[in-house]
C-alpha cells in the first residue's frame, strides 16, 4: 500500500522545510568536501554564516574513495570540530553517513542533518542497516540519487527512512554517472528529479551542482537551472582555499564565490498574474489537445504493426527487416532536417517507438 500511495504522489507526513528551519529560500546547504582541520573548518564555517541563505554546514567526515590510498577522512575528531562550528557559528551541521555506526557517532555528536550518499543509496542492505539506526530518532536526513539513473532506488531508500519514522526528509539530485561524454561530471539527467517531484510532490528536493558539474564555473549555471525548476534549494561544497582541498579541489568554490553565486541568482515566481495565467492556461490547453491527438496516431500505428505481426507470423517473416529498419531511419533524419525538432530528439523517439513496435511483434509470434 506505501508503494501505491507513492505512485500517487501522496506520500504521508513528509514535512516541509520550513515546518524545522526558519530560512529564506532557496534553502543553501555550503562546507567543504572534507573536513581537513579544526582550522580549516571553522575559518570556512565562519564566512559562509555571514550569508542569509546558509543555514546548513556541511563536511564529510568519513570519505569512501574510489581508491583505498587516497585521502578518506578525518573520522571521529572531525564531529568535535563541527560541535564547535555549531557553537560559535549557530549553524546547524550536517555529515554524510553510510552505517549504523557513523549514524550512532554522529548523533552523540549533535549533527543535526544526516546525509546519505549516491554509493550508499545504491545498496539496499546499507539503506536497511541505517534505517535500523534511525528509529525512534527525531532527526533530518537528506537522501542523493543513487550514482546510476535509477528512480526506483532513489524511491526505495526514501521509502525505507520514511518507515523508520522520519519525517523530515530532504531529496538531493546530484547528478548521474553516463557513458554519454557531457560538460559535467555528473549528467543532471533533469527528467529523474522532476518525476519524483510529480510523484512525490510533498518532498522537498535540493540540488548538488557541485558533484553535477565536477568544475566550479560550472555551478552558478546548474544552479541557476535548478531553482527553475522549482527546486527548494542547493548544496554546494565550499572550502575557505578550496585549490589546496585534498578532496575534489576542482568541484569546490570559496565563501567570497559562494556569496556572488547566491547574490546573481534569479528567484522566479512559481505563478504569475491572472493575465499571465489565463494565457498560460490557454496554450497548455493546445497542449493537452495535441497530446491527446498524438496518443491517438501513436495508437493507430500500434494497431497497424500488430497487422504486420499477424502477416509476418502466417507468412513464417522473421521481425526485423533491417533494410526497411534503415529506409525509416533515413526518412525521418530527413524530415528532421526539415523540421525545427531537434535530430538527436526525433532519433531518441523513432528508437522508442521502434522498440515497442518489436515488443508487439515479438509477442505475436510467441503467441
Amino acid at each position: 500500500m506505501g508503494l501505491f500511495l507513492y505512485f500517487c504522489g501522496m506520500m504521508p507526513d513528509i514535512s516541509p522545510i520550513h515546518n524545522w528551519l526558519n530560512s529564506p529560500k532557496p534553502l543553501v546547504v555550503a562546507g567543504p568536501c572534507s573536513a581537513e582541520s579544526e582550522e580549516q573548518l571553522l575559518a570556512t564555517a565562519k564566512e559562509i554564516s555571514r550569508l542569509t541563505n546558509t543555514k546548513v554546514f556541511r563536511a564529510g567526515i568519513w570519505k569512501p574513495r574510489t581508491r583505498p590510498n587516497s585521502f578518506e577522512g578525518v573520522g571521529n575528531k572531525g564531529l568535535q570540530w563541527l560541535q564547535r562550528v555549531k557553537a560559535e557559528t549557530g549553524m546547524l551541521t550536517a555529515v554524510e553517513v553510510a552505517n549504523s555506526a557513523h549514524v550512532e557517532q554522529a548523533l552523540l555528536h549533535s549533527v543535526d542533518v544526516l546525509w546519505i550518499g549516491a554509493r550508499t543509496v545504491v545498496n539496499p542492505f546499507s539503506i536497511q542497516e541505517i534505517a535500523v539506526a534511525l528509529k525512534g530518532v527525531h532527526t533530518v536526513v537528506m537522501i542523493k540519487n543513487p550514482v546510476s539513473p535509477d528512480i526506483e532506488a532513489w524511491m526505495g531508500a526514501i521509502e525505507r527512512v520514511k518507515k523508520a519514522g522520519i519525517d523530515i526528509i530532504i531529496a538531493v539530485h546530484r547528478g548521474f554517472s553516463s557513458f554519454v561524454k557531457t560538460p559535467c561530471r555528473n549528467a543532471p539527467m533533469w527528467e529523474i528529479p522532476i518525476e519524483l517531484k510529480r510523484r512525490v510532490p510533498g518532498l522537498p528536493i535540493l540540488c548538488d551542482p557541485s558533484h553535477i558539474t565536477g568544475k566550479r564555473e560550472l555551478i552558478a549555471g546548474i544552479s541557476q537551472k535548478a531553482l527553475d525548476l522549482e527546486m527548494d534549494g542547493l548544496m554546494i561544497e565550499t572550502h575557505v582555499h578550496p585549490e589546496k582541498a585534498l578532496t575534489d579541489a576542482r568541484q569546490q568554490i570559496s565563501p567570497v564565490q559562494l556569496k556572488e553565486l547566491l547574490d546573481n541568482l534569479i528567484i522566479r515566481k512559481p505563478s504569475g498574474n491572472t493575465e499571465f495565467e489565463t494565457r498560460l492556461d490557454l496554450l497548455r490547453n493546445e497542449i493537452d489537445k495535441l497530446d491527446s491527438a498524438l496518443i491517438d496516431i501513436v495508437g493507430r500505428r500500434m494497431e497497424v504493426v500488430k497487422e504486420i505481426g499477424q502477416y509476418k507470423k502466417e507468412n513464417n517473416i522473421t521481425i526485423l527487416q533491417i533494410q526497411r529498419w534503415r529506409n525509416i531511419i533515413n526518412d525521418w533524419q530527413a524530415r528532421g532536417g526539415e523540421s525545427s525538432l531537434d535530430l538527436e530528439f526525433l532519433m531518441r523517439l523513432l528508437d522508442e517507438i521502434h522498440r515497442e513496435s518489436i515488443r508487439i511483434q515479438t509477442q505475436i509470434l510467441e503467441q
